[in-house]
């Protein structure tokens, strides 16, 4: 069995992962391998939190661009996570992985409130927990609540699993020669405006010395891969 380098950590994933192949919602398909991908980190014994988008539901920001008032849409969007966190805590507890969720908006009757203490003691229990609703507050992305949440709970590392296999030095749908980067420090991903993590919370990883670590989702091993050592994606850091 491979040996974990970390002992707590946080993985951020995006609500457009979960869609799968579809163009909205959730595809249970793709549920079911992010449940167990969770799974074979789970079982060597790392605690894991985790954070949910809600763009494969409905996005604040894009919202409040037609008109709607930002609050109001940003609210909309912190639901949309509490719907796809209690799809994954449902596929997890499926396979006998012990999962709790803890919103930032009270929601007594199908989550648990966000309570720091109680959230490390079910890490410590060796349960998933999964953080919904993002901060509780308007303008701020899910991307900023996994920082947020990783440093609350002394996670080791940030793990973002998306629909990329890393940081480029350019764009590379538009640029066919641009380079995969293993590793670049959160100055140069903040002053090249490398928009694969919101700023945000890119700078508040910077301000508090967490690692972050941007990795293809799709790619079967990949999360317990990083988890293990293995250089796999981009690496930000000092």
């Amino acid at each position: 069995m491979p040996m974990p380098a970390f002992k707590r950590i946080l993985l951020k994933l995006s609500g457009e992962a979960l869609m799968g192949d579809q163009g909205f919602g959730i595809d249970p398909g793709m549920i079911q391998y992010v449940a167990e991908q969770i799974q074979s980190v789970h079982e060597l014994g790392v605690e894991m939190a985790i954070v949910v988008g809600g763009g494969n539901i409905f996005r604040g920001v894009a919202a409040s661009s037609f008109g709607m008032d930002r609050s109001s849409a940003d609210h909309m969007g912190m639901l949309a996570t509490v719907i796809n966190s209690l799809a994954l805590q449902d596929a997890l507890e499926r396979i006998g992985v012990q999962t709790r969720v803890q919103s930032a908006i009270s929601m007594h009757e199908v989550a648990e409130p966000y309570i720091l203490r109680r959230a490390i003691r079910h890490l410590e229990k060796g349960r998933v927990v999964i953080f919904a609703a993002g901060t509780g507050n308007p303008y701020f992305t899910t991307d900023t609540a996994a920082v947020l949440r990783a440093k609350e709970i002394h996670a080791e590392i940030l793990l973002k699993a998306t629909k990329v296999d890393g940081i480029y030095d350019s764009d590379p749908m538009t640029n066919p020669d641009a380079k995969r980067l293993d590793s670049i420090t959160y100055r140069e991903a903040l002053e090249k405006q490398l928009r694969v993590m919101d700023l945000t919370a890119i700078s508040l990883a910077m301000d508090n010395k967490l690692p972050l670590s941007v990795l293809l989702l799709k790619q079967a091993g990949n999360i317990l891969g990083v988890v293990c050592g293995e250089m796999i994606g981009t690496r930000i850091n000092h």
